[in-house]
């Protein structure tokens, strides 16, 4: 319980120190042309990391689980390179040719729109090596139990980064929050590195490397797929007046912090016991750990929509209803979470559903 209430705290002080940092950008532009192109550019990035970097998380965690800390620390050094390369090589790709591509993703933007989403978009392009690292980092702190730091970084990091957003913004406009959002995950990862030792070479022939690529082949392709739905998303809102994909990507992110709350204070503290119980085939404490966390995350997303039904408007109007952000914005707002809602439980129990196969080593 002392953890679940201190994960609940840490990971719910991240994703509003996350939100306030998109917040005081839509409060400060309004839902217009500026946060379009800026969200819009964050898409292919985050495709890209959800892909790849997710799918090498919920991978890793099982299996470093089960290792040693200096084989633990070895493994993430190894894995620490070999992602390295591999977005490193990936973020330049896709940073030249952003000319030709980006255009592609936001077809209903006027020119001048799609000439600063490519812009926006190149910036956020360097910051996947440094968010894959983190990536990793991460995994290997949870192997070892650690949670508590790994979310502490993140926190310090983002509080900075809204304080510098506060001062940049006025002065450089919407590109600062691309160029702050690159350094938050550099920062974020040096605050991981101790953390993972002394960096060492990469030893390809490591088992542990085998099994992850064995494993995590069937989540690339299945990611792929699934994970493309919010380009496609940004693809047909381009088509939409301005300012409706910032309320659109708004409420998606708004879900997406409560699922990653319940995620990192239910789903990720019981993904390292899982894995023992699935090694040493205790299905019996496999299953009962399982269910409880399943009763659990229910039980609060069903109050979070009550909650949201009775005084979501209310409190989206504190939250939102200033600077540029008028009194329909906020109702359209609540009335796209209202029919969202499904986001939010399924996503929570599908995190819960799918660590639960990873834990087994079945992707």
């Amino acid at each position: 319980m002392k953890l679940f209430l201190q994960m609940s705290v840490l990971s719910s002080a991240n994703l509003i120190a996350a939100f306030a940092f998109q917040w005081y950008v839509f409060v400060y532009f309004g839902p217009g042309t500026e946060t379009d192109a800026l969200f819009a550019g964050m898409t292919v990035p985050q495709l890209v990391l959800m892909v790849v970097s997710g799918s090498l998380v919920h991978v890793l965690v099982p299996l470093l689980s089960t290792r040693s800390l200096q084989e633990i620390r070895n493994d993430a050094w190894a894995f620490v390179g070999l992602v390295g390369c591999f977005f490193g090589m990936l973020s330049l790709a896709l940073h030249l040719s952003a000319a030709y591509w980006v255009p592609l993703t936001v077809p209903g933007f006027s020119q001048a729109a799609r000439e600063l989403t490519v812009q926006l978009t190149r910036v956020q392009l360097l910051g996947i090596v440094f968010a894959a690292f983190c990536g990793v980092q991460t995994a290997a702190f949870h192997a070892r139990h650690k949670f508590l730091w790994a979310e502490g970084a993140q926190l310090l990091s983002s509080l900075l980064a809204f304080i510098a957003l506060m001062w940049a913004l006025p002065l450089f406009g919407v590109v600062a929050a691309a160029w702050i959002s690159v350094a938050r995950m550099v920062l974020q990862s040096v605050l991981l590195a101790p953390g993972i030792g002394r960096p060492v070479w990469p030893d390809m022939k490591n088992p542990v490397i085998i099994e992850s690529w064995r494993r995590i082949k069937p989540l690339l392709i299945g990611t792929t797929l699934y994970k493309t739905e919010p380009l496609v998303d940004r693809v047909l809102l381009s088509l939409a007046s301005a300012g409706s994909l910032s309320l659109y990507y708004l409420a998606q992110q708004i879900y997406g912090a409560a699922s990653q709350v319940l995620g990192r204070s239910l789903v990720a503290p019981a993904v390292p016991s899982l894995a023992k119980h699935a090694a040493a085939r205790r299905n019996d404490l496999f299953g009962d750990l399982f269910q409880k966390r399943c009763v659990s995350i229910g039980l609060l997303c069903l109050a979070i929509l009550v909650g949201l039904g009775v005084l979501g408007e209310y409190i989206l109007f504190l939250l939102i209803g200033h600077g540029s952000v008028s009194a329909q914005n906020v109702n359209e707002l609540w009335w796209l979470l209202i029919w969202m809602g499904g986001m939010l439980i399924g996503g929570a129990l599908g995190q819960l559903s799918s660590s639960a196969f990873y834990s087994r080593g079945d992707t």
